[in-house]
């Protein structure tokens, strides 16, 4: 008789941000983590401070997951240690800020291999052990999502597939037993700006939301069953309201928004 594998709940991006305080939420919870991410060291150092509070220790998995072997790779690790996924967290990704005509295309391919490719690839790869347990996928989205995204197109554009791709797996899974959440978040204070090329000032102080806040309210909405989270009235009014907007009008309220993000400015 095989050995009965633990559950435990897989975060990517986890070294800093979104991705960190939903570590902390999770860890707080109960649920034990495994932390994926590039960078080894701040992962430790996450799981450190998780143990402080006298939970167990996160399992740390230094990798990329936009690599087209990631999952397999992941799989692996997770065999050899006795664990399966029962709640997978796909919070990696980042944008760039800048017309798509003059940012380097490599590094826009990439967003996508990391924002929407290797989402899709985590979302279906454990959905056996995810049926087994009765567990859910929690994807990290954006409010940009609900949005088209001059000045951060293929960022945007990503994130209305994380959106879409999600309320269908959401409706598809249903009947396994299977949770899943697209959390959608506003502005957030984290490393994405600097990433991205954004002055961190850009947003007014009611649509912007602390990781932590974002992280309870997509926790939460994991656990309810919701289908998409979007933390804060403000931003669940413009996700309302951009229905109704000529889409004209959004184009060019968006372009000359993201003038004004530009740390060149």
């Amino acid at each position: 008789m095989s050995e009965e594998k633990r559950p435990v709940t897989l975060i990517t991006g986890a070294s800093a941000g979104i991705g960190a305080a939903l570590a902390h939420e999770f860890a707080a919870n109960g649920h034990e983590l495994v932390l994926i991410a590039r960078r080894e060291q701040a992962l430790n150092a996450l799981a450190d401070a998780i143990a402080a509070k006298g939970v167990a220790r996160p399992t740390v998995l230094r990798m990329d997951v936009a690599r087209v072997d990631a999952v397999r790779d992941l799989a692996e690790a997770l065999g050899k240690r006795g664990l399966e996924p029962d709640i997978v967290v796909n919070n990696a990704g980042f944008g760039l800020l800048g017309s798509a005509d003059k940012l380097p295309r490599r590094e826009q391919l990439a967003m996508i291999d990391l924002n929407a490719r290797a989402l899709t690839d985590l979302s279906l790869a454990f959905i056996e052990s995810l049926e087994r347990r009765r567990g859910g996928i929690l994807n990290v989205a954006s409010v940009a999502a609900f949005l088209p995204g001059p000045g951060m197109a293929v960022y945007y554009a990503t994130k209305a597939y994380v959106l879409s791709f999600s309320e269908a797996l959401h409706h598809e899974l249903a009947p396994r037993g299977v949770r899943v959440t697209v959390l959608c978040p506003g502005p957030v204070a984290t490393e994405f700006q600097a990433r991205a090329g954004m002055s961190g000032n850009a947003f007014p102080p009611l649509l912007t939301r602390t990781p932590e806040r974002v992280a309870r309210e997509g926790y939460q909405g994991l656990k309810q069953g919701r289908r998409v989270v979007v933390p804060g009235t403000a931003n669940k009014l413009v996700t309302t309201l951009v229905r109704f907007v000529p889409r004209k009008l959004l184009l060019n309220a968006t372009a000359l928004h993201q003038k004004g993000r530009d740390l060149g400015d």
